[in-house]
């Protein structure tokens, strides 16, 4: 079985060719699991090239029919030759299954029966474009948000968190949080293995300092308090987001982290009576690629470089630090959270060693200085891109139900094809440590 592919949009075109036997299927269904990608809505299959077809082509039918039921999508079938036809006519599937003349035909149809944006307000006003992407405004409203501050950057950087620095939270008590933290029972499982972090309703992905560079995650059905989060730094949000886009790239490319919080920060300034320079972003998204950073040891005392400099400094960044800048992850779900400085608006709201508390420089990031950004995220494979009704109860259904990939602290040039991105406008910071 010969198998060529490619993709118009939402769109996977396979172009087969030979035996749709027992072997081809197995070789098809090898290709589908590998080619259907979480926002893929439609599959064309062109069957010009295909001699012969038995019940093991109509059981991937089928299989990939269901597939697509549950995003809402289609599958459908390209120039049947002869034999094949009477295979699905005498197994009954004739009418199972989408027929079409050409390819093209096929393509053109499942092309039309692409489903709305969201349900949220079926009365949504035209989306804004820039040179980057389109943002569609779903939802807004006039509730204030906060970042809460925990523990102290200072002594991350330096490698110089003590045991009486590192806090305990109950997953309860968190929302959507990122920073540095470990799961346990108490203190000694988890202060030397405290990692990249982030929190989504409740549940906690971190990437443990042991050196196997595998993430590892908590999702508690009842919070009993005896399973603690444990961080040494930490930013969370306090309060709802106010407004919800739908945000489609311009590019095939995707759009980047910076480029989208450029946009984000340029439609906030246009309301200055809210907008104080901050904005807290949770982000629901197809991946274009990932690039990545995460600390490698655990930033406590007995870790200390003992040069007094930070762990951020040329001289040791490549010992603290893994950074992985070959995209990664593409077509594969995305959630994340993250907070975004804005240096080109009035800060004057916040106080500057507020401010201190929450940002740092990033050499791993090249982005212009106009503009701090901190963002982490968890990958999801085989989660079907659906429009939601609410952006809260779909990251809670993902973090939950999703089959979890990995854990990163996103890059600034991680990009997205399209996301959901909740934004929270931030009116104050509260500091809660060292």
């Amino acid at each position: 079985m010969m198998i060529g592919s490619e993709r118009q949009g939402e769109v996977l075109i396979l172009t087969l060719s030979g035996r749709l036997d027992g072997f081809g299927s197995q070789e098809l269904e090898t290709e589908l699991k590998r080619l259907v990608k979480d926002d893929t809505r439609a599959v064309v299959l062109d069957m010009a090239g295909v001699t012969y077809l038995s019940s093991a082509g109509i059981r991937i039918f089928l299989w990939l029919k269901r597939m697509m039921k549950d995003r809402d999508g289609s599958v459908a079938l390209a120039s049947l030759q002869d034999f094949p036809r009477s295979v699905l006519e005498m197994g009954g599937f004739l009418t199972v299954v989408s027929l079409y003349p050409s390819r093209q035909e096929a393509v053109a149809d499942v092309s039309r029966k692409r489903p709305g944006l969201s349900l949220l307000d079926p009365l949504t006003p035209p989306a804004k474009k820039t040179a980057s992407g389109s943002y569609t405004l779903l939802s807004d409203s006039r509730s204030l948000s906060s970042l809460l501050v925990s523990g102290s950057l200072e002594k991350l950087l330096h490698s110089s968190l003590s045991r009486a620095d590192i806090r305990d939270q109950s997953f309860s008590s968190v929302e959507y949080a990122l920073g540095l933290g470990a799961i346990g029972g108490e203190l000694d499982d988890a202060y030397d293995l405290l990692g990249e972090m982030i929190a989504l309703h409740g549940s906690l992905v971190y990437m443990p300092t042991d050196g196997h560079r595998t993430p590892d995650f908590f999702t508690p059905m009842q919070d009993t308090g005896k399973v603690r989060i444990y961080t040494g730094f930490s930013v969370s949000l306090k309060g709802p987001f106010q407004k919800v886009f739908y945000v489609e790239s311009a590019e095939e490319s995707g759009i980047s982290i910076k480029d989208l919080y450029t946009d984000l920060f340029s439609f906030a300034r246009q309301e200055p009576e809210r907008y104080h320079g901050i904005l807290a972003m949770v982000l629901y998204g197809i991946s274009e690629g990932v690039t990545s950073s995460e600390i490698t040891r655990s930033p406590v005392i007995g870790n200390a470089p003992g040069t007094g400099k930070s762990i951020l400094d040329p001289e040791l960044y490549g010992q603290w630090m893994d950074v992985n800048t070959v995209p990664r992850y593409q077509g594969d779900t995305l959630v994340s959270f993250g907070i975004g400085v804005d240096h080109g608006a009035d800060l004057s709201a916040f106080r500057p060693e507020d401010l201190g508390s929450l940002s740092y420089v990033h050499p791993a990031n090249t982005t212009s200085s106009t503009m701090y950004l901190h963002n982490h995220g968890v990958i999801f494979s085989g989660v079907p891109w659906s429009a939601p009704s609410d952006l809260n109860d779909r990251v809670r259904k993902i973090v939950r139900e999703g089959e979890f990939i990995d854990m990163r602290h996103l890059l600034d040039d991680t990009r997205v094809k399209k996301a959901y991105c909740g934004i929270a406008l931030i009116s104050g910071i509260e500091v809660n440590g060292p």
